[in-house]
């Protein structure tokens, strides 16, 4: 990890420590998605987040998920998009750090259309950045893809814009 405040991190989540989510509040966008099954699992099993937030729009996904990790204790589940900043902002108050999983990831569905793939991966990212910095979250770690590095495609562009914009976020925050 790099020490600032809006990281990357891949999937294999390898230098996560204890410190970073123990005791802390964490919100999951794309939580429902194959990346936050697999990193809900993980941490469910390996760490003691205060409160776990599960943030999707799918509200089927979320109701399949709520069958084997059910909600309450430490886990919420919030229906809302990436897309609606002021739904960000509600889900945001009180969170420590924000694992951001959510984008549309297929390359002929942002192929096929073009604005959705911009206003979830760009604008997403966008929104994700001021409400995190309003909200004064500790530390954002956001989710790439190699199609970012040399993009030849409309999703690669919009993953390595979302990149740029994460990285330059880091001069606003102290």
């Amino acid at each position: 990890f790099v020490s600032l405040n809006f990281l990357m991190i891949d999937v294999r989540m390898a230098m996560i420590s204890q410190e970073l989510l123990n005791g802390k509040s964490v919100l999951v966008t794309g939580a429902t998605g194959s990346f936050g099954k697999a990193f809900l699992k993980r941490v469910l099993d390996e760490f003691k987040p205060a409160r776990l937030i599960i943030f999707s729009r799918d509200e089927l996904k979320q109701y399949e998920m709520q069958q084997y990790i059910p909600n309450g204790g430490n886990v919420r589940y919030f229906i809302g998009d990436i897309r609606d900043r002021d739904r960000l902002a509600r889900a945001f108050n009180g969170v420590d750090i924000i694992i951001h999983a959510a984008a549309m990831k297929h390359v002929e569905a942002s192929e096929y259309n073009p604005f959705e793939a911009v206003k979830t991966n760009i604008i997403g990212a966008e929104n994700i950045i001021s409400e995190a910095i309003n909200h004064r979250v500790q530390r954002v770690m956001v989710l790439s893809t190699d199609k970012a590095a040399s993009p030849v495609n409309l999703y690669g562009a919009t993953k390595l814009c979302a990149e740029k914009l994460f990285v330059a976020a880091n001069h606003y925050v102290d």
